[in-house]
């Protein structure tokens, strides 16, 4: 049966490149980086080897790079990092409403030990408006974390000009850039940005591996203790295999460029034109300031878990998600925050491609899902 992966929004196939790589310090230089001897000089090289290649890609300085478990890690530790180290300057962090349970579960940690969140709206396309966050601002405000990109619906925020903002105020800006990185340029420096969060296996790399961006000067409190690995922030015997397999991944995206974006974006938009030739289909996020690989539709009378269901036997691997409560699942807090109606569209399919992602793969999902979807309203009329 025909297998078609478009679920790389969750996680991504590790690359050949990277595995090779990876294999190469799990059974040849598998040093502790810790260690004085060659086995740990090796394993150290690899290490900051990898540095240097994150650092460059985010127009970093090499060391404002430390490396985590993943952007869950790297979100925390830039949160409540950051609440901690500067309750001096105040109690007052600003998010969005949309942004990744990582993101949003810490802030409501904090607000139950008497930090104050105030929580951005967004529109129907899922964008936060600049001047709503201008006049949330107040003297107590110490960071505001608003994402690169929507991990659900791909809608890109504008990252530059909230960093203008946060820079005038002199507030820390942090942002979750998991889903963007390597697929949306980040420059760190010119984006003015103070902390930003990012993870191995949304770009072919494995999983447990991220790293977290902490401009120099700004202060963060550790979250772990223990030993003196990343600079003391992040203790623990460094996961060496998947941190030069993270940075290989990073070179590989690299390479490929701006051509890799623009393939996945000619795939992407050829993939909902398709799709939204469908009657009773509606595109989520925005048109055009959306993440090159990701599809967000809603398919009108039609329930999620059939359709969900019926494209894994079609062997079309892919994510659902609702505005609606369903028994096995939670609402979907970004399809409600921008709108969506679960009584006319019960049904959502996040289609996320992947450089491994091919045109005829592209052609095989519209076929399906119109065959799906034509198919399931049929019986719907035939029952009514």
């Amino acid at each position: 049966m025909t297998q078609i992966y478009l679920d790389n929004g969750a996680t991504t196939k590790v690359a050949d490149e990277v595995a090779k790589e990876v294999l190469r310090y799990f059974t040849e230089l598998y040093g502790n980086a810790s260690s004085s001897h060659n086995f740990g000089e090796s394993a150290n090289e690899g290490l900051e080897r990898a540095r240097i290649i994150i650092a460059k890609s985010l127009n970093a300085d090499i060391d404002e790079i430390y490396f985590t478990s993943g952007g869950t890690e790297s979100d925390n530790i830039a949160i409540r990092g950051t609440a901690y180290a500067n309750k001096d300057k105040g109690n007052h962090i600003i998010t969005s409403v949309i942004e990744h349970p990582a993101v949003l579960s810490t802030c409501k940690e904090l607000e139950q030990e008497g930090v104050e969140v105030t929580y951005l709206h967004v529109d129907s396309y899922g964008l936060i408006n600049p001047n709503e966050l201008i006049s949330a601002i107040k003297d107590t405000t110490i960071l505001v974390s608003i994402m690169s990109a929507n991990n659900e619906i791909g809608t890109i925020q504008p990252i530059t000009e909230i960093g203008e903002i946060c820079s005038r105020q002199n507030i820390l800006f942090h942002t979750d850039s998991v889903q963007a990185f390597t697929k949306v340029p980040i420059d760190v420096k010119k984006q003015k940005i103070s902390l930003a969060s990012f993870s191995g296996h949304k770009i072919h790399a494995p999983k447990g591996i991220g790293a977290i961006y902490i401009k120099k000067g700004v202060k963060v409190s550790p979250l772990l203790f223990g030993g003196s690995q990343e600079k003391k922030l992040r203790p623990g015997t460094e996961n060496i295999p998947g941190i030069v397999g993270f940075a290989k991944a990073v070179e590989l995206a690299l390479r490929d460029g701006i051509s890799g974006v623009e393939r996945l974006t000619k795939l992407r938009n050829k993939l909902i034109d398709g799709i939204l030739k469908i009657s009773g289909t509606k595109l989520n996020g925005h048109p055009t300031k959306r993440l090159c690989m990701n599809a967000n539709i809603s398919f009108e009378g039609i329930k999620g878990e059939t359709l969900l269901y019926e494209l894994n036997r079609n062997g079309i691997a892919v994510s659902s998600g609702s505005a609606c409560a369903a028994k096995s699942s939670k609402p979907s807090h970004v399809l409600t925050a921008i709108g969506l109606g679960c009584e006319k569209y019960p049904a959502t399919i996040r289609f996320t491609l992947s450089r491994y992602t091919t045109e005829d793969e592209i052609e095989y999902t519209i076929k399906i899902v119109t065959n799906i979807v034509e198919g399931l309203r049929r019986e719907i009329e035939v029952v009514h």
